[in-house]
């Protein structure tokens, strides 16, 4: 039998994480393999692939079932996380951006993962650089009002746990998170929930500023609610996957921004 080696095996792989990619990479449109074709896909030694797929096992990222494994559950389940965020954040970059011209803050989108805030997307220009975040970057969630907001309005479980707070029916009742300056001294921040009236979020959006323009009151939470609303409905109407017709009285453009210029 005759198994043709993959590309990335050109060049012997060194490092623990080049082994495991190459592993990976071999099961890329082929499902079932035996550790004779693992070996013979990869170039690894026998010892080599037998002991990482042994330890991809126990992780969950490879099934093994007699002689023959598989990718596992873990990779898909991971898979399906970044297409999930990479959806709300294709959803949500135009009205990102919109938000951004309109107020001048630096402008986050973040989901909830754990107990932490994971953040998709930072836009900002030269104030960026005054706020520690990165894209990719996580956060404790009770550190920030997107976290406290996600939290506020996450599923059931959760917003069960969070009521304990006393901030955290304050958020529910305004549908915004605050932060006067309490985390960054000199900056605050306030976000919004993405997502059906009432919860559950499945993201939210912030906008972050010098305290001395960025005031915590509804003036400044107006775009931030209105942001969120309009990626809500992009989502929406790229899950229903409408007519272009019915996705235009859907509301699915991007909302007009108070004080935005075109």
């Amino acid at each position: 039998m005759t198994v043709e080696l993959i590309d990335e095996c050109a060049v012997a792989p060194t490092s623990v994480l080049d082994r495991v990619s190459v592993i990976l990479g071999a099961f890329h449109g082929r499902g079932r393999l035996t550790l004779v074709q693992v070996t013979a896909r990869t170039g690894l030694p026998r010892s080599t692939a037998h002991r990482l797929l042994d330890q991809l096992v126990r992780m969950g990222w490879i099934n093994r079932s007699g002689g023959s494994y598989e990718l596992g559950f873990r990779l898909f389940e991971l898979g399906a996380v970044a297409t999930h965020s990479n959806r709300i954040h294709a959803c949500a970059e135009p009205t990102l951006h919109e938000l951004y011209r309109a107020t001048g803050f630096v402008v986050h989108l973040g989901i909830l993962d754990g107990g932490d805030v994971v953040y998709l997307d930072k836009i900002g220009g030269h104030l960026a650089r005054s706020v520690p975040t990165r894209v990719g970057g996580r956060r404790p969630a009770s550190t920030s009002p997107m976290g406290r907001v996600l939290t506020a309005f996450a599923n059931p479980e959760l917003r069960a746990r969070a009521v304990a707070d006393p901030g955290t029916q304050r958020v529910l009742d305004t549908g915004v998170a605050y932060d006067g300056g309490e985390h960054l001294p000199g900056f605050s921040c306030i976000a919004a929930p993405i997502g059906p009236a009432g919860g559950p979020a499945i993201a939210a959006v912030s906008v972050s500023g010098p305290s001395s323009r960025l005031k915590c009151d509804h003036r400044h939470s107006t775009p931030v609610r209105i942001a969120a609303a309009a990626i809500w409905k992009s989502i929406q109407a790229t899950q229903a996957r409408r007519p272009v017709g019915e996705l235009a009285q859907a509301g699915a453009a991007v909302v007009p921004f108070p004080g935005s210029r075109r």
